[in-house]
């Protein structure tokens, strides 16, 4: 995994890293351009960033470290090397637990280094003429951590959980924007096939050009079916990197793929090692959030959560924090002294990943740009539990505070929607809804015991859903025993 580290500038300049919207070739210097004569400095910032994910991922920081040139002449790189990190780097041999389907696994991290990231190519295609490719430098520079697992992984469903737990480990740890979209977490897969029970890996191929995690998953199923005919037809499978089409829901040959001496690795002579003070380790271990995997734990235990809502509140650490924020907003005991805090905890669960995730699934948004608040979500579901509003009508509340952002109390009364509690009201209503439906007032007479339910429904019409369901029942049933 390639990614993005979200500091103020760049790895080796002090060019803004702020590069994705500015203008093509604004954000560059003689140092990101490798013009000749230029000097690196290493950012401080992304070595420390590294050295977090490193210790989030058990790795272990060794003491001494440095920087090397890995050589390769392609377009979107000046200088012709790039800085990176080959045999020294800054953390090593960690691991990552994942879980599927109640299974747990353990992924090894081999390594996780720090680069630069290169320049972009927008290439055009030919359109009458010549087709032509443009460079952006804007990029060229921007710190780049490299997150290398082990070949431990399995299936292409282990590949996917892989992705998504590191994702969300680098979203706690707050040193990434982390997105596939923008490509600050871009993800290389290397796949191989090999008899079951023989002990050497197979020939493997690298696949680019994954942006999102469905994509990802689609290209490994598509590789592992490549890889099996081929072998299956006693063909071999050649080292390659290969690119993955979405159009076409199909990976495609890019090169051969290039071995570590390829790239004619040594160290870059701009750059003194590191040597790793260890206090400043420790000063860094101290500081790591609660990650997602304890976060989860702890709301099962706290809040009496399942595991299932527990796992997904905290895949997001914006969610995880709203879900905490509004709990923390709740009365500690009920009316009647009762303990509210579990009970309220699963309430708020449901409808942040029910109807609050389904509003914003359908912009594509965060919950943190909702102009839903904690206090918002904690208010309309004491309005509910008060009975002043029904659970259907919570709903559109809902929606309307997402769109507007006032509270909800203040839309239920401009709106009209408070539940009728009084019983001479709902009499009418009752009166009418008898008095229009003949046949189902006969069905209940014959015994029908769902013509009641019926005539509950009509009153609910007629009252635009604000009649307390359990008083329009009775007064129904009291109707209906009278006729008899």
């Amino acid at each position: 995994m390639h990614v993005q580290l979200h500091t103020k500038s760049k790895m080796f300049c002090s060019c803004r890293a702020d590069y994705q919207t500015a203008p093509a070739n604004h954000r560059v210097c003689p140092v990101c351009l490798g013009l000749p004569g230029t000097l690196p400095v290493i950012n401080r910032k992304a070595v420390e960033y590294t050295i977090m994910t490193g210790l989030a991922l058990d790795c272990s920081i060794p003491e001494y470290t440095k920087f090397d040139r890995k050589n390769y002449p392609y377009p979107d790189l000046m200088k012709g090397y790039q800085i990176s990190q080959y045999d020294l780097p800054l953390a090593l041999d960690g691991h990552l637990d994942i879980r599927i389907d109640g299974e747990d696994s353990r992924i090894g991290i081999e390594r996780v280094h720090l680069e630069e990231d290169v320049a972009k190519l927008h290439h055009h295609p030919s359109s009458g003429g010549e087709s032509y490719s443009l460079v952006d430098v804007n990029r060229s520079g921007v710190p780049l951590m490299e997150v290398v697992s082990k070949p431990d992984m399995r299936s292409p469903e282990q590949a996917r959980a892989y992705l998504t737990t590191l994702h969300t480990i680098l979203q706690y740890l707050n040193v990434s924007t982390a997105s596939m979209q923008d490509g600050s977490f871009r993800c290389d897969a290397n796949i191989s096939l090999r008899p079951l029970g023989a002990p050497e890996l197979g020939t493997k191929a690298e696949v680019k050009n994954m942006n999102t995690f469905r994509g990802v998953f689609m290209a490994l199923k598509h590789e592992e079916e490549r890889q099996r005919k081929i072998l299956d037809d006693g063909g071999r499978v050649v080292q390659e990197t290969r690119g993955w089409s979405e159009a076409r829901n199909a990976t495609f040959s890019q090169r051969s793929k290039e071995s570590a001496h390829d790239y004619r690795y040594f160290p870059e002579p701009d750059l003194p090692p590191l040597t790793i003070d260890q206090g400043w380790v420790e000063d860094i271990r101290g500081r790591l959030p609660e990650l997602a995997g304890k976060r989860g734990s702890r709301f099962m235990q706290q809040y009496g959560l399942p595991e299932y809502d527990s796992g997904l509140l905290t895949s997001s650490k914006a969610v995880a924090d709203f879900f905490e924020e509004a709990v923390a907003v709740c009365p500690a005991e009920g009316k009647t002294g009762e303990p509210l805090v579990e009970n309220l905890a699963k309430n708020v669960s449901n409808w942040i990943l029910g109807d609050l995730s389904r509003l914003l699934n359908l912009e594509n948004v965060g919950i943190g740009q909702s102009k839903v608040t904690p206090c918002h979500l904690v208010e309309l579901i004491g309005l509910v539990e008060a009975a002043d509003i029904s659970n259907s009508t919570a709903k559109a509340v809902l929606e309307e505070v997402y769109n507007s952002g006032k509270a909800p109390a203040e839309i239920v009364k401009e709106k009209g929607y408070a539940q009728i509690h009084d019983s001479s009201v709902l009499e009418t209503a009752v009166t009418q809804a008898i008095a229009d439906n003949p046949k189902a007032v006969e069905d209940y007479k014959n015994g029908k015991d769902t013509a009641a339910k019926f005539l509950v429904g009509q009153v609910m019409k007629i009252t635009k859903g604000q009649a307390k369901p359990e008083l329009a029942n009775r007064l129904v049933q009291e109707g209906l025993e009278a006729l008899r």
